[in-house]
């Protein structure tokens, strides 16, 4: 234990958190880009939004073996643990690195190095910010307007989304994740020591096309929902939520 907090006390052993910790959020990010994918896959022959069913899956899998939501709570307390070292280990680097800039003795790369370092740190804030939000509406209920109905998950995007706010705070949040993961991205291969004159073209290649991938991904629920292209949720829940929204 000491050798690992000794190591911590580094930096190089705070960009390596950074790094594995980036890299656990950033595999959570593509995973739940994935789910939210289910939404334009139909129906089952029940009826069932699949996306529906698939949140289901996520509180039951393990049963019996394990209690119902066991496994997503472990998930949940190993993303949070992941959170808070990431977004700490940013903090204490960020002030290190500034105590540490005495003299300016390369201005241009200073000033490049600094605007990168505030882009992250403030996008990372308005997304810890954001996850806040999109927890209490889409976890919890307790914003968006339309009546919330827990685990019918396309009944709640479709109503949350014909509201041009919501539809238009995803995109754009979507829009800083994307700027954001791909600096994240690119910065692990820096900080893992992977980059090199010769393979920096194909990584650069790489995290450009992760961070336009997700915002694909990602933006293209509120952007079908809210332009109506995408079917009403089933009749049963359809006639209970708009009591909601009117």
């Amino acid at each position: 234990m000491q050798r690992v907090l000794a190591l911590y006390e580094s930096s190089l052993g705070k960009k390596v958190v950074v790094a594995i910790t980036g890299l656990i959020l950033y595999g959570f990010v593509l995973g739940h880009m994935v789910g939210n994918l289910k939404v334009f896959t139909g129906n089952d022959a029940a009826g069932e939004p699949h996306i529906d069913i698939y949140a289901h899956f996520l509180r039951t899998v393990g049963e019996p073996l394990v209690p119902y939501s066991f496994l997503l709570w472990i998930a949940r307390i190993i993303l949070i643990v992941a959170l808070v070292l990431h977004v700490y280990t940013v903090i204490v680097l960020a002030k290190k690195n500034h105590s540490a800039r005495k003299k300016d003795y390369a201005r241009h790369s200073y000033s490049q190095a600094s605007n990168t370092a505030r882009w992250m740190m403030i996008s990372g804030t308005l997304l810890l910010v954001f996850v806040v939000f999109h927890l209490a509406q889409f976890t919890f209920g307790t914003v968006g307007g339309a009546k919330f109905v827990e685990g019918k998950v396309y009944a709640n995007l479709y109503f949350a989304f014909q509201r041009w706010f919501f539809a238009g705070l995803y995109i754009l949040v979507m829009a800083g994740l994307a700027l954001h993961v791909h600096h994240g991205v690119w910065s692990l291969f820096q900080t893992l020591g992977l980059d090199n004159p010769d393979r920096n073209r194909t990584f650069r290649l790489l995290a450009t096309a992760s961070s336009i991938g997700l915002f694909i991904g990602f933006a293209a629920v509120p952007i079908l929902f809210y332009l109506g292209l995408m079917p009403l949720p089933p009749a049963t829940e359809s006639t209970q939520l708009a009591d909601g929204v009117m």
